[in-house]
C-alpha cells in the first residue's frame, strides 16, 4: 500500500486516535508561533487540518498542500477560513508554485515519510522570499531507532494486532542540517520536545527553524 493510500485510509480515524506525537506537534507549534505573524504561508501535509486552524490565524493567506484525497476533505469541512486554499498535491513531485511567492513554509511529521529531503528544502529555498522562514516538526530520530513509526489500528485487522505502519525513512540530524545547508538556508533554532508522559525518555519531536540566506 503507498503512504498516500494508507493515510487515505487514516483519515476517517486521524483526529479521534489516541496520538501522543501529533498531540505534542500542535503544543510545539502554538509555543513557537503564537506571537508570529506569518504574511503567507505553505503549509506541506496539512492532513486534516490539524494546524491549519492555528496557521490560518496568524497569516494573512495559507496555501495547504496533501498527498491524501480522504485527509484533505476533512480538512476542508475543519478549516472553513476564507483565507485557506487546500490542493491536492505531492510534494515529492515539483511544487506546481511560483518562485518567490511565500513568506513562511512549515512541514508537520511529513518528512519521515519521504526519502530523499534534497529537492524538499531545494523547493521550500525556491518559493520562498528572500529571509523567509522553513520550520520543520519531525518525530525524532532517536525515537525511530528505537522503533516508533507513525501507526494506526484497523477495525477489522488484517495485520498484526490490527496495526498498520506507515512507511518511514529515518534521518539523522545532522542530515536536515546538511541539506538546509547544500539548498541555502541559515539555522535559526533547534529544538527537542517531550511529551508530559515520556520522563526518562528519548525527545519524542525535533523541531528545526531555518531562513533563506
Amino acid at each position: 500500500m503507498t503512504i498516500a493510500a494508507t493515510y487515505d485510509e487514516w483519515a476517517s480515524s486521524y483526529d479521534e486516535d489516541r496520538n501522543k506525537t501529533r498531540d505534542l506537534d500542535g503544543l510545539a507549534m502554538k509555543e513557537l508561533l503564537s506571537s508570529s505573524q506569518l504574511g503567507h504561508t505553505l503549509e506541506l501535509g496539512c492532513g486534516t487540518g490539524k494546524n491549519t486552524l492555528l496557521l490560518a490565524s496568524l497569516s494573512e493567506r495559507v496555501t495547504a498542500l496533501d498527498f491524501s484525497a480522504a485527509m484533505i476533505e476533512k480538512a476542508r469541512k475543519k478549516v472553513t477560513s476564507d483565507n485557506v486554499s487546500f490542493f491536492e498535491a505531492d510534494i515529492t513531485r515539483s511544487w506546481p508554485l511560483d518562485s518567490g511567492q511565500f513568506d513562511f513554509v512549515v512541514t508537520n511529521l511529513v518528512l519521515e515519510h519521504i526519502s530523499d529531503l534534497a529537492p524538499i528544502f531545494a523547493e521550500a529555498h525556491r518559493v520562498l522570499v528572500p529571509g523567509g522562514n522553513f520550520l520543520i516538526s519531525e518525530l525524532h530520530p532517536f525515537r525511530q531507532y528505537l522503533g516508533s513509526q507513525a501507526n494506526f489500528k484497523r477495525s477489522t485487522p488484517d495485520s498484526e494486532e490490527g496495526a498498520v505502519k506507515v512507511d518511514a525513512f529515518t534521518h539523522n540530524v545532522s542530515e536536515f542540517l546538511d541539506r538546509a545547508r547544500d539548498a541555502g538556508f541559515s539555522l535559526l533554532s533547534l529544538r527537542e520536545w517531550w511529551h508530559e508522559e515520556d520522563a526518562g525518555r528519548p525527545p519524542r519531536l525535533l523541531t528545526l527553524r531555518l531562513s533563506k540566506i
